[in-house]
C-alpha cells in the first residue's frame, strides 16, 4: 500500500469505529511511533486498548504500514475536542479553548482574548458554517486537594474569589487552534 496520512487515518479510524468505540485522534510521531486516542462512553480500559492494538497491529502487517511502536489510549479526563461531534457532545461542560486570532467581545480587553475558559452554550450550523456558542467565564477548578481545601475556607470566612463577568462569545470551529475538557475533580468524595 502506499501510505498517506489521509489513507492511515481513515484505515485507523475505520478500525476503531468498527470495533465500537469512538475513535478521537491519530498522532504520527518521531522515531516511528503511531499514537491512537479512542473513547467510549462506557469508558476505556486496559483490556479495550490491548485489544484495539492486537487489532491495529494486525492491520498495519496487512497493510505493510511503516512504523516502530504503537500506542493506543483513552483521552482522558482533558479529552481533546477535534469534530464538531466533540463540541456538541460535551455542551455544558467546562472547556479550555485556544483560538488562532484573538476573539474581541464587549467585556473582553480591548485587543481581544485568545485564550477561553468557559462553558460550551451550544452549536448550531448555518448555511453550511458550524458555529459555537461559548460562556467565557474564566472558571479555574481546584486542581489538587490543598487548593480545593483553600477555596471552600476562603469562601467560609466571606472572601469573593475573583471572577469576571460572564461573557457570551459565539466562534466557528475552523477558528479554533486547539481545546480540551477541563477536569471538574471533586475532592470532597461525594
Amino acid at each position: 500500500m502506499t501510505e498517506t496520512s489521509t489513507d492511515l487515518l481513515t484505515l485507523v479510524e475505520q478500525t476503531v469505529e468498527g470495533m465500537g468505540f469512538e475513535f478521537v485522534e491519530l498522532e504520527r510521531l518521531p522515531r516511528g511511533l503511531i499514537r491512537v486516542t479512542m473513547d467510549c462512553s462506557a469508558g476505556v480500559g486496559v483490556d479495550d486498548c490491548e485489544r484495539v492494538s492486537n487489532q491495529l497491529t494486525y492491520l498495519f502487517t496487512v497493510e505493510n504500514i511503516d512504523y516502530e511502536r504503537l500506542e493506543v489510549s483513552s483521552p482522558g479526563v482533558e479529552r481533546p475536542l477535534k469534530r464538531l461531534k466533540d463540541w456538541e457532545r460535551f455542551v455544558g461542560k467546562l472547556v479550555h479553548v485556544e483560538l488562532f486570532e484573538p476573539l474581541m467581545a464587549e467585556g473582553f480587553p480591548e485587543a481581544g482574548r485568545r485564550k477561553l475558559d468557559g462553558r460550551i452554550q451550544g452549536v448550531h450550523t448555518d448555511d453550511g458554517q458550524s458555529t459555537i456558542d461559548f460562556l467565557f467565564t474564566d472558571e479555574k477548578p481546584a486542581r489538587t486537594p490543598a487548593q480545593a481545601a483553600r477555596e471552600r475556607i476562603a469562601q467560609k470566612r466571606g472572601k469573593k474569589i475573583s471572577a469576571v463577568e460572564p461573557v457570551a462569545v459565539s466562534f466557528t470551529i475552523d477558528q479554533v487552534d486547539r481545546a480540551h475538557l477541563v477536569a471538574e475533580l471533586n475532592f470532597k468524595g461525594k
